[in-house]
């Protein structure tokens, strides 16, 4: 069988185990995974649910393939046969997958709001295998059948194995914290501790199997193979010899470093905050705040140099029996004793599986949530290289403080699609990627499985009895609700206004709510209220909204019944100025006086006299101000004494007519010159006529 032990040993290192994309499949997305969220982002610790956290151990544990199927059944049937029961699918680029992560003891610890640091201890174990033929694998399986032909043009093929151990120390903050927008980062510094390494490669490998080619003599044959192309071998020296004797790699050592950001949209941000007694704002830690979470990290950049190492090129052109195969004693003795050794030296480093994650989260309310994620590898198929798969969750959940739920839907590079289901109890979780599928599905190419114990210590829960806003350890009154300026008290109201004494001004006196709480004033003692008075400093009457009437001009008639209210005039003229008598006007009134007729000999005055009259009264009541006198005249005839009484009587009656027209009688001085103060000469006719007279005069 020394023809079954080179192939697989060539090609398959032993293994058929390799890196799965993503460890604790589901557990990861949940907001109370603690310590665990540094694995895929380092930010997810700060501003996490937690105070602190102590991981005791947890591990995960996956493997998958292209290769092969079976049903869960039949793999935990005891008479499971891997021919009988499977489904083999052999390609030319067969891929097989799987993991080992263990999350040692390690502390997780949220130093303030802004700030979260970590430390962990972390043994991990990677095989990869790439694009080995799978017929390769289906020849050399089982007991080689010796009567069979085959042919096989392997090509390029990628191979490795790796454990390593890590001590790391991660730190993260917040970054930005702006009303709705919310972004924190972290990085992860790793000190990587090698536990083993192995690898090979092939270029250009053909295999050629002939079952009976070689002439052993006497009749018999036995097979010969025939290969070309070159395969590279690399290993630890840890590995050269039993694996029984295993020893820790020394001077196998690297760096490895993590970085992240997360950013929440918290379009309801005020509902997670509140203030205490000195106004600060604090935040609700106890609670998720975002209803979109976006998250990007990339993991695992480094390597690990293994100094204790050594990498052997092989040609492997040549052709050999399978019974000079079965002489050889060990694998590397086949290499050496059989194939032509090329060059040999150190081993290339072991490149950790770099990878980006993006991560998408959606709280449908305080319990319920969507969670999308992608692992991307950023390696790809190299010489010591560990890659791992690609993988796409869509994963609902229920998540509270002590308990949560979640089920991922997943596609896994080359293993397809799966579902699975974990759930975390307190401190305890446990879960499978695959857990659903294992049960319905009737051949599976994957399984997974995690579990793990935890010590959690939550954030303090906010306790608000009477539901006020303000916590109990801070609330002086938290049997009755207030604002958290009053240190949760109610603000008080002493006079019973309903304006509270801390928006009163006159806390001990009732007043109305638009006056401050203060009664309102008449300062100035009008009977209106100073909140109604336009002039609240000086007396006014309400028809002019408590203000006095103003006299603009000052002629002692208010503006309001000031016809002339910006010119000095006379109370009678309503505040206008009086109008001035022309000697126009003394010359018109005198004119209308000249045609006042009397009956002879008397005061009468005559009917046809009545218009003249009239026409006086209108322009004296042109000049309400102005003072007249009415005189009286007569010629020469008779005697002087009765000419005077006769010129006093015609001037009063003349008076007479006038107050009795509505002339005001103080206005009017009647006077009587009788024949003192002739016009024209006494001694005609004529001039006795004009002498013959009535005037009326203005008194300057």
């Amino acid at each position: 069988m020394m023809v079954k032990k080179l192939i697989l040993g060539l090609f398959l290192i032993g293994s058929v185990c390799t890196s799965k994309a993503q460890s604790y499949l589901g557990y990861l997305t949940d907001n109370y995974s603690g310590i665990h969220g540094i694995l895929s982002n380092p930010a997810n610790i700060v501003d996490s649910r937690f105070k602190s956290e102590i991981n005791l151990v947890g591990a995960s544990a996956f493997i998958s393939n292209d290769y092969y199927k079976a049903a869960l059944g039949d793999l935990t049937d005891s008479d499971f046969d891997f021919d009988i029961h499977g489904t083999k699918t052999p390609t030319e680029n067969n891929n097989a997958i799987g993991n080992v992560d263990i999350l040692g003891p390690s502390f997780m610890f949220n130093i303030n709001p802004n700030t979260a640091i970590a430390v962990f201890s972390r043994g991990r174990v990677f095989y990869n295998i790439s694009e080995i033929n799978g017929t390769t694998i289906d020849n050399f399986a089982d007991e080689l059948d010796e009567s069979s032909d085959f042919n096989v043009d392997e090509g390029n093929y990628f191979a490795n194995a790796n454990a390593w151990a890590e001590i790391g120390l991660t730190f993260s903050k917040n970054l930005i914290n702006k009303e709705q927008h919310f972004l924190k980062g972290g990085v992860s510094l790793k000190y990587l501790q090698g536990l083993g390494n192995a690898y090979s490669t092939g270029n250009n490998v053909l295999i050629n199997y002939d079952a009976d080619g070689t002439d052993l003599g006497g009749g018999q044959t036995t097979g010969s193979i025939n290969s070309t192309g070159e395969v590279s071998y690399g290993y630890s020296d840890n590995l050269e010899d039993d694996i029984e004797d295993f020893e820790i790699v020394k001077g196998a050592t690297g760096l490895g470093i993590d970085f992240g950001a997360i950013y929440e949209w918290r379009p309801n941000y005020e509902d997670y905050y509140y203030n205490d007694k000195d106004g600060n704002t604090l935040p609700y830690k106890n609670k998720n705040k975002y209803k979109l979470k976006f998250g990007l990290s990339i993991t695992d950049i480094g390597s690990i140099n293994y100094k204790e190492s050594t990498e052997t090129v092989y040609d492997i052109t040549n052709t050999i029996n399978e019974d000079d195969f079965e002489d050889e004693d060990s694998f590397n003795d086949v290499l050496d004793n059989l194939y032509t050794e090329i060059s040999s030296g150190s081993a290339s480093k072991s490149i950790l599986p770099t990878a980006l994650h993006l991560n998408a989260d959606w709280s449908i309310n305080n319990n319920f949530y969507i969670n999308l994620n992608t692992d991307l590898a950023l390696t790809s198929n190299k010489v010591n290289t560990n890659r791992i798969a690609n993988i796409t969750s869509l994963t609902p959940r229920f998540e509270s403080k002590w308990f949560s739920f979640y089920s991922p839907f997943s596609l896994v590079q080359n293993a397809g699609f799966k579902w699975g289901a974990g759930l975390r109890f307190g401190p305890l979780y446990v879960g499978s990627g695959s857990v659903v599928s294992a049960l319905f599905n009737q051949e599976m190419a994957s399984a997974d499985a995690y579990a793990g114990l935890k010590i959690p210590i939550y954030q303090p829960r906010f306790k608000d009895k009477d539901g006020d806003g303000v916590m109990n350890k801070m609330d002086e009154c938290p049997e009755t609700p207030g604002p958290v300026e009053n240190s949760g008290c109610p603000w008080p109201d002493t006079d019973g206004d309903t304006v509270l004494d801390k928006d009163d001004q006159c806390p001990e006196e009732a007043g109305e709510i638009e006056n401050q709480g203060c009664p309102w004033e008449d300062t100035d003692g009008d009977s209106i209220l100073d909140k109604d008075d336009a002039c609240p400093q000086e007396a006014g009457p309400a028809e002019n909204n408590g203000c006095p009437w103003k006299d603009s001009d000052k002629d002692g008639v208010l503006d309001k019944d000031d016809e002339c209210p910006q010119e000095m005039g006379t109370v009678a003229n309503k505040g206008c100025p009086e109008p001035i008598v022309t000697e126009t006007i003394q010359k018109t009134l005198n004119e209308y006086a000249k045609t006042i007729l009397f009956n002879s000999g008397t005061a009468s005055i005559k009917i046809e006299s009545t218009n003249a009259l009239l026409d006086i009264i209108n322009i004296l009541k042109e000049y309400p101000n102005a003072k007249f006198t009415v005189e009286g005249h007569t010629d020469s005839i008779g005697t002087v004494g009765s000419n005077q009484k006769l010129s006093e009587s015609r001037a009063a009656a003349v008076k007479h007519f006038l107050v009795e027209k509505g002339i005001d009688a103080s206005r009017l001085l009647s006077v009587g010159y009788g024949e003192s103060k002739p016009i024209a000469t006494n001694m005609y006719k004529d001039g006795r006529a004009q002498n013959r007279r009535v005037e009326i005069n203005l008194i300057k």
